[in-house]
């Protein structure tokens, strides 16, 4: 299965409660595990020469989904599935404009760029090309 059919998956949102403190998130919190599409869709509307992290992105959706907070666990997961469809889409010959800027969002210090497939130099390089803080 590829990136982009891991991406593009039926998956749906769930809001769940919980019933015990979950990394971030405090016993009887709303929170909501995401989708890839979801993630995908966020990253997307992330301007140009704009970056964000992580943990706005899942405060964010938090805010959107109308929950306390956003599952760090799936989100790490799910935006790792988006870099790697975007790059996917990328060496398929499609246009950079038409893809999940997820540069914007993935920092390349991170332990999540080490993990993608495009590589840190990607994220640098994309960075530097939008005059974005390496």
């Amino acid at each position: 299965m590829s990136w982009i059919d891991k991406r593009d998956s039926n998956y749906s949102y769930r809001i769940k409660t919980l019933t015990k403190s979950f990394a971030d998130i405090a016993e009887g919190s709303k929170m909501l595990v995401a989708t890839p599409l979801i993630i995908d869709s966020y990253i997307k509307k992330v301007p140009f020469g704009t970056v964000t992290n992580l943990s706005s992105l899942r405060d964010d959706l938090a805010l959107e989904f109308q929950v306390d907070k956003t599952c760090p666990v799936s989100t790490a997961i799910f935006l790792k599935i988006v870099a790697n469809a975007s790059y996917e889409e990328l060496s398929l010959g499609i246009d950079i404009s038409e893809v999940a800027p997820f540069w914007r969002v993935v920092d390349p210090d991170s332990k999540l760029a080490k993990k993608l497939n495009c590589g840190i130099e990607f994220i640098i390089n994309q960075r530097i090309n939008e005059g974005l803080d390496v």
